[in-house]
C-alpha cells in the first residue's frame, strides 16, 4: 500500500468515524434529553470535541487529519499540499462523511438514506459559519507553529466552543455540511440550506489562511 493510498483512508476513514460521531451523538442526546435542546447541545458538543482530539491524534501522523475541506483548501493556498492531492482529500473526505452518516444511522435503526427538514439559513447563520471556520483554520495554523503536539486538543476545544458560540453550531466543514444534510435527525440541515453554508466556510478558510500567513510571518521578523 503506497503512502498515498494510506493518506487517502486516513482521511476517509477519519471522516466516516467524525460524521458517525456528530450524527450518532445528535440522535441520542435527542433520544435521552426529553424535548430539552440544550442538553441535546451539550451533548452532542462533548462527543464532538472528543473524537476531534482522538481522530486527530490517531490520524495526524499519516495524512495531516485535516476531515474537512476547507482545511485541505487552505494548506492548498499554502502550497502545503498539491493539487491533485488536495482534490483527491476533498473526494474522500465527502464520501467519508456521506458513509459516516449512513453508519450512525444503521446503529440506531434508522432508514440509511434521509434527506434533512431541518433550516438552518439566514445572514447571522452564514456570518457564523464563516467566523467558525475563520476560527478553526486559524487555531491549526497557530498551534502547528506554537506547539504542534498541542493541535489535537486545540482543535477539540475549538470545536466544542464553536458549538455554543456561533448560531450556526459551528458545522466549519463543507463534507460535514453535505452529509449532515443528508440525516434528518437533530444534527440535519436542508439541503438548499447548505450551499450558502459551504460558501460561508470556505470564505472563512481563505481568509484565515491569508491573515495567518502574515501574522505568523511576522514572527520571524523579530
Amino acid at each position: 500500500m503506497t503512502d498515498i493510498t494510506r493518506k487517502l483512508v486516513a482521511e476517509a476513514l477519519g471522516t466516516l468515524m467524525l460524521l458517525a460521531t456528530v450524527i450518532g451523538s445528535g440522535i441520542m442526546a435527542e433520544s435521552l434529553a426529553g424535548g430539552n435542546d440544550a442538553v441535546a447541545l451539550l451533548g452532542n458538543t462533548l462527543a464532538t470535541g472528543a473524537i476531534l482530539a482522538v481522530l486527530i491524534t490517531m490520524f495526524g501522523p499519516i495524512s495531516g487529519a485535516h476531515f474537512n475541506p476547507a482545511v485541505t483548501v487552505a494548506f492548498l493556498v499554502r502550497r502545503e499540499i498539491g493539487g491533485g492531492m488536495a482534490f483527491a482529500y476533498i473526494g474522500v473526505q465527502i464520501a467519508g462523511g456521506l458513509a459516516g452518516a449512513a453508519l450512525a444511522h444503521a446503529m440506531f435503526d434508522m432508514d440509511l438514506v434521509q434527506v434533512s427538514t431541518k433550516a438552518r439559513t439566514g445572514v447571522g447563520q452564514w456570518l457564523a459559519e464563516g467566523v467558525a471556520t475563520f476560527g478553526l483554520v486559524a487555531t491549526i495554523l497557530a498551534t502547528l507553529k506554537a506547539r504542534s503536539t498541542a493541535v489535537a486538543a486545540m482543535v477539540g476545544l475549538y470545536i466544542s466552543a464553536g458549538y455554543w458560540f456561533t448560531a450556526s453550531t459551528s458545522f466549519a466543514n463543507p463534507a460535514v455540511t453535505i452529509a449532515r444534510s443528508f440525516t434528518d435527525t437533530f444534527s440535519g440541515i436542508a439541503p438548499a440550506d447548505a450551499p450558502a453554508f459551504i460558501a460561508a466556510q470556505f470564505v472563512g478558510a481563505l481568509v484565515a489562511a491569508g491573515l495567518m500567513a502574515w501574522l505568523l510571518g511576522a514572527q520571524r521578523d523579530t
